[in-house]
């Protein structure tokens, strides 16, 4: 398995945040369910994304039981569900936005499966270039996690606010790209305030390794955002942007121009 020392000129993932620390920025990394509101508009929002200041984006397969999604995020999937969008057509939405930021495909793993042994590289070539997979712990697929590790994309590993020291360490050398670094127990979703815990967590996550680690869960004011950058690399907000693209593509953007700002202080 790849050790999580990848070099910069392999690892686009790894290169944005290293631009990124050289200026002492965080990056702003935001969630979209791809096909959600519809195709052409997911598109759309990417690009917009992309133009607010994201510095990597997480592409959200559809599935039909994201069990670790909260309803916002599952409300999303569905929808692009109905408009046919599937793993291919995900694809097809990153390709067409030809972003110039790193993307992340975000999946459960049965999607993965699906799309056959030849998945991954076809991923990397529309554009992808990390993968994260919700529902593979470390240790429960040695195969499918060398499988991953050994791909194209950089594999973001997960890790929860309980999860011990040594196997924070474990997960990470597994790894490439970041740690996403959940904030709270639960399903994703907004919340009023972020975890007391969290500062504890995020400073076992730092000691744990030396790759950049980002925060996600419950993030969706400025306000969370700059409280989470203090502690992070990087901040991941989902749920808050998903619900804005409901009613538009032009608010989702103006919430993610916000929480740029709020990630840099301004």
């Amino acid at each position: 398995m790849a050790s999580g020392l990848a070099t910069i000129s392999s690892d686009p993932i790894a290169a944005r945040f290293a631009s990124l620390r050289e200026v002492s920025r965080k990056a702003f990394v935001p969630y979209v369910t791809a096909g959600h509101p519809d195709p052409n508009r997911s598109v759309e929002l990417l690009q917009g994304l992309e133009d607010a200041g994201a510095d990597v984006i997480e592409v959200g397969v559809p599935f039909s039981d994201p069990l670790a999604d909260g309803a916002v995020i599952q409300a999303s999937s569905q929808r692009a569900l109905e408009h046919g969008v599937r793993l291919d057509d995900v694809l097809e939405i990153i390709s067409r936005a030809a972003l110039t930021v790193p993307v992340v495909l975000f999946s459960y793993l049965n999607p993965l499966l699906r799309g056959g042994d030849d998945v991954l590289e076809r991923a990397a070539a529309a554009g992808a270039h990390g993968v994260l997979v919700t529902d593979l712990p470390l240790g429960a697929d040695p195969e499918r996690e060398r499988w991953f590790a050994e791909s194209p994309l950089a594999f973001i590993r997960l890790v929860a606010p309980t999860t011990p020291a040594e196997r924070m360490a474990q997960i990470a050398r597994t790894g490439r790209g970041f740690v996403y670094l959940i904030s709270r127990l639960g399903v994703t979703g907004e919340q009023a305030t972020l975890s007391p815990e969290l500062p504890r967590t995020a400073a076992r996550l730092r000691a744990a390794t030396t790759l950049p680690v980002c925060v996600g869960f419950g993030i969706s004011r400025p306000e969370h955002a700059r409280a989470a950058a203090q502690l992070a690399d990087g901040v991941v907000v989902g749920s808050a942007i998903v619900r804005a693209a409901d009613r538009s593509v032009a608010d989702a953007i103006a919430l993610a121009k916000s929480l740029r700002l709020g990630i840099d202080g301004s």
